[in-house]
């Protein structure tokens, strides 16, 4: 099953039970990125509205890492994964 970690930042939006200082890793079910997502999502429903927009896409503020690398098409989460996959999610920061 595909492991999903959470950045410390991110554990703001689950619920308080779930949260614990530092990253927070979530097995998720799923063949496709979306489909992992959507696993995480439906137990912690409060994370969907920070990382996808209103068009499902990944927000601009937001990183995604599939194993390592980094999802070049932040709308494309038809992206296949393996039960051995790690989704990294992270905050994105920008600025100068």
């Amino acid at each position: 099953m595909p492991r999903v970690v959470l950045a410390s930042a991110l554990t703001r939006w689950l619920d308080p039970a779930a949260a614990g200082p530092g990253e927070i890793a979530l097995d998720a079910a799923g063949d496709t990125l979306a489909a992992a997502l959507d696993a995480v999502f439906s137990h912690h429903p409060k994370l969907r509205g920070y990382v996808l927009d209103e068009h499902g896409g990944v927000r601009h503020h937001v990183a995604i890492f599939i194993d390592g690398t980094a999802i070049a098409d932040k709308h494309r989460l038809d992206i296949p994964v393996a039960k051995s996959t790690e989704i990294y999610i992270l905050q994105a920061l920008s600025g100068g």
